[in-house]
């Protein structure tokens, strides 16, 4: 049996700060970051750069370091809403971070797809696409989190994998399956992962596949 690497990516830095009793500081960042590279992570989630000035300020920062090991990963949102993803400002800003790892999320489940961003299903697809395509032209390696994936993937599975096509088509390397609400029993997760790597298997589709769970 031929023996997989696993690689580890870290989101300390960006999801583990979201709570109201913990705020770092930029060189608090940079000393968690460079930890983190010391200890062998491979992939080191920053922060969002497009949502305040001292996350873009943490990426300016780390730039003056040299590491060793792990990739500095700049994370956002697709594209939004009617507008061209060159012109959108979190995408921008993920450019602008000069990070070489964009982490972006989409949706995967229709409900939100329908009821919170108002958008068809088709419209989402291309969401992705272009998202991903954009970053991609802008010489980053991409990272696709697919948000409420195993929900989507309850609901729709069909739909749920043609997310995951269309990240893989525009040029994503890694394919993050998401349990974003954390709803999922161990043996859902087994059998749904199980059934995306047949997918994938199936239609020829050679790309890196990572789990984010709540």
């Amino acid at each position: 049996m031929a023996i997989q690497k696993m690689k580890i990516y870290d989101t300390t830095l960006r999801d583990g700060t979201q709570s109201p009793d913990l705020n770092l500081s930029v060189k608090d960042k940079i000393e968690f970051t460079l930890a983190l590279d010391k200890f062998g992570v491979d992939y080191i989630e920053l922060g969002w750069p497009g949502s305040n000035p001292k996350d873009m300020e943490a990426f300016n920062e780390i730039s003056k370091h040299k590491l060793n090991h792990a990739k500095i990963c700049a994370f956002g949102a697709t594209r939004r809403k009617n507008i061209k993803a060159k012109d959108d400002a979190n995408l921008r800003a993920i450019v602008d971070s000069k990070a070489p790892v964009a982490t972006i999320f989409g949706k995967t489940w229709l409900l939100h797809i329908e009821k919170q961003l108002g958008m068809k299903a088709e419209e989402n697809l291309d969401v992705i696409f272009e998202s991903v395509k954009f970053l991609k032209d802008n010489n980053l390696e991409v990272v696709y989190d697919a948000e409420h994936f195993f929900d989507g993937f309850k609901d729709n599975k069909e739909y749920a994998l043609n997310c995951l096509r269309k990240a893989f088509d525009a040029g994503s390397s890694c394919l993050a399956l998401c349990d974003t609400n954390g709803g999922c029993f161990p043996w859902e997760i087994k059998r749904i992962v199980s059934e995306v790597k047949e997918y994938l298997k199936k239609n020829k589709i050679n790309v890196e596949l990572g789990i984010h769970c709540h």
